[in-house]
């Protein structure tokens, strides 16, 4: 469960993301920046590893869902699909994801969707894993936003969907304030179709916000629903920054 905005600033972009988890489940750890095969990689983890998003200073963003649409199961044990975005980090182009995608166990995966961010050659890539076929759609350069819900996923794109789109009226669209104030937005009401999602077993629990432009990178995180974010534009509580 989560949503995931992109907001194109030129070359450059801002990437939000929202994570929903149930909550029994342990929290993640708060990003940081490692050194791996000589890239620098910021990431947010769980405490076994794995993530859900991540950028690099190569400005490429990687950012996953689940894709609760596609019915079925994985024969076997299931392996954890925290273990994709940890594999492709480094990446510096589509094909370096095309081709570490394809080495993966993905037959041990359940469904889900990679949002791949190229601001080198302009490039948006959705990867859909639906159990039997991997799929790599190109999208165009613009806003857009990915959602999903293990609640109930249509609903959830409806609804958040019209409320993003509603976004997009307002005079401050695009801003780093706009992005802030949509993923801490409760329309149409405070519950498991709002953005920031509120449940009795589960909730938003984490935002996270990478913002590119030129050659400089800077991941922010909140722990915690973004409607508790401070300050007056919403700032979240603690930074890791991954600068070039």
């Amino acid at each position: 469960m989560c949503t995931v905005t992109f907001v194109p600033r030129g070359s450059g972009y801002y990437l939000g993301m929202n994570r929903d988890e149930n909550l029994a489940r342990v929290p993640g750890l708060a990003p940081r920046r490692i050194i791996e095969n000589g890239c620098g990689v910021t990431c947010p983890s769980e405490p076994e590893g794995g993530t859900w998003i991540s950028t690099n200073d190569k400005c490429v963003s990687l950012a996953l869902i689940n894709w609760y649409s596609i019915p079925g199961q994985v024969s076997g044990p299931a392996r954890s699909r925290g273990e994709i975005i940890q594999s492709l980090r480094t990446a510096d182009e589509v094909d370096f994801v095309q081709r570490g995608l394809e080495k993966l166990p993905l037959a041990q995966m359940k469904p889900f969707r990679l949002i791949g961010l190229f601001p080198g050659s302009s490039s948006v890539v959705e990867w859909r894993w639906d159990l039997k076929r991997l799929e790599a759609l190109t999208l165009e350069w613009e806003k857009q936003q990915w959602i999903s819900s293990g609640f109930d996923e249509p609903t959830a794109q409806r609804v958040r969907n019209q409320i993003f789109q509603k976004a997009q009226r307002q005079k401050s669209v695009g801003t780093l304030g706009w992005l802030r104030r949509l993923h801490r937005c409760h329309a149409p009401e405070s519950g498991p179709f709002s953005t920031c999602m509120h449940r009795s077993d589960a909730a938003t629990v984490s935002y996270t916000e990478i913002a590119v432009s030129g050659r400089r990178v800077r991941m922010q995180y909140h722990a915690g629903a973004p409607c508790g974010l401070v300050g007056a534009n919403g700032l979240p509580s603690k930074e890791t920054a991954n600068q070039r």
